[in-house]
């Protein structure tokens, strides 16, 4: 089998939109965090998300071209662009017929679905312009990154609400390394901050009214955010034949069921994940220096992921760093995987971790070595980046430091 490297990464977010902006953000531990400016929240419970700003469309897209592309597919298209650009791969045709595409989204278009019902149940207009499907699917980034490289390999989008980017890159991963794909441009993307959604998640009560303080004693909830990132993944031998800068060996990938409960995780379920992307690279449980988190600042998630790191590492856990960016560039759903394994990546890269920001006071429900607001240089071994959907859909993705063999 392939070993499996990534030579290319692109991230727009509300710390930035582009890598190096949201790698300074994360390293500084500046969160995004703030009251919503792209609509009004008047009448929701809650007002501060982690918005983008900045990216002004017109400068990606020519503008017959925008009228099919949802903004979650702006993100996804951009962050692609940009780990192509920074890979330096070049896609000749037969490369093509070996590259694909494999994207996350939990959402798809919603914006343009919010758009498209407001109009219709609440203007009473009924005729539309026939471009509400493409612009809503969820594979729409996979789809058009495929189309403007030329790339002709296996290409779909995974949906496993807050799991889907982990399972789109976990799945790339394997189909690079069994040899099915040479080139996978892999990642997610998300725009869910449109009234409809917002009312939907006002419902779940579970989002904060102030900010994301995961593992904190006085956390409050979760922090919506937007955004995606995208990678060019390629076998080990691909890369190295091309002299490309690679920047981690991505080496395990496991993936689980809770069968529990719809909203409610189970610790079990995250520690078998956990597990089984150990096993799946040869990875001994000593090895891993630092967790990415899926730290969702809910009651119930950080309490649950801290037991289920006791029951994968035992007195190890207490050697193992711990952060959630989500309290930073908020929790972006679908792209979460994404956005956080960029995150975990780069941390391995520059030798740099990650702080958890907004932190106060640790829960004693959370027994870990939370990285407190500022970021903590040290040199990694592992690094294991935690995604936990509702469904009890669990992914986990494991990282190691390209050391140059």
């Amino acid at each position: 089998m392939n070993r499996v490297v990534i030579t290319g990464i692109g991230v727009v977010s509300p710390l930035g939109n582009n890598t190096s902006d949201f790698w300074d953000g994360l390293s500084a531990g500046r969160s995004a965090i703030a009251p919503m400016q792209k609509l009004d929240t008047t009448t929701l419970r809650f007002h501060n998300a982690a918005e983008i700003h900045g990216f002004d469309p017109n400068e990606h897209f020519e503008e017959k071209n925008l009228i099919w592309i949802d903004p979650f597919a702006q993100y996804g298209i951009v962050a692609a662009r940009e780990a192509v650009k920074d890979s330096g791969i070049k896609f000749d045709e037969a490369l093509c017929d070996r590259s694909g595409v494999i994207t996350g989204s939990c959402l798809g278009g919603k914006m343009t679905e919010d758009e498209l019902y407001y109009k219709l149940y609440a203007q009473g207009q009924q005729r539309h312009q026939p471009i509400a499907i493409p612009r809503g699917m969820s594979n729409a980034v996979a789809s058009h990154v495929s189309m403007e490289f030329g790339l002709t390999g296996a290409t779909f989008t995974t949906s496993t609400a807050c799991s889907s980017a982990n399972h789109a890159i976990g799945q790339a991963f394997w189909l690079v390394r069994q040899g099915t794909l040479e080139v996978a441009l892999t990642g997610g993307s998300e725009a869910p901050l449109c009234y409809g959604n917002l009312k939907a998640w006002e419902t779940m009560r579970v989002v904060s009214q102030d900010t994301c303080r995961p593992f904190s004693k006085d956390r409050s909830g979760m922090i919506l955010g937007e955004g995606g990132a995208m990678f060019v993944m390629e076998s080990l031998e691909h890369a190295q034949a091309r002299g490309a800068k690679i920047y981690a060996e991505i080496a395990g990938f496991g993936m689980s069921a809770d069968a529990h409960h719809l909203t409610m995780p189970l610790a079990t379920g995250a520690a078998k994940a956990m597990r089984q992307s150990l096993e799946d690279g040869g990875i001994a449980p000593e090895q891993v220096g630092y967790v990415n988190a899926h730290g969702t600042a809910t009651q119930a998630n950080d309490a649950m992921e801290s037991e289920a790191l006791r029951i994968v590492f035992g007195d190890h856990t207490d050697n193992i760093a711990v952060s959630s960016t989500k309290s930073m560039h908020g929790h972006t759903l679908g792209a979460a995987g994404a956005i956080e394994s960029a995150a975990t990546v780069l941390a391995l890269h520059n030798n740099v971790l990650p702080p958890t920001a907004n932190f106060t006071e640790i829960d004693p429900e959370c027994n870990i070595d939370v990285i407190a607001n500022e970021a903590r240089p040290a040199e990694v071994e592992v690094a294991i980046s935690n995604s936990f959907a509702f469904g009890g859909l669990n992914a986990v993705l494991a990282f190691k430091k390209w050391t140059g063999n």
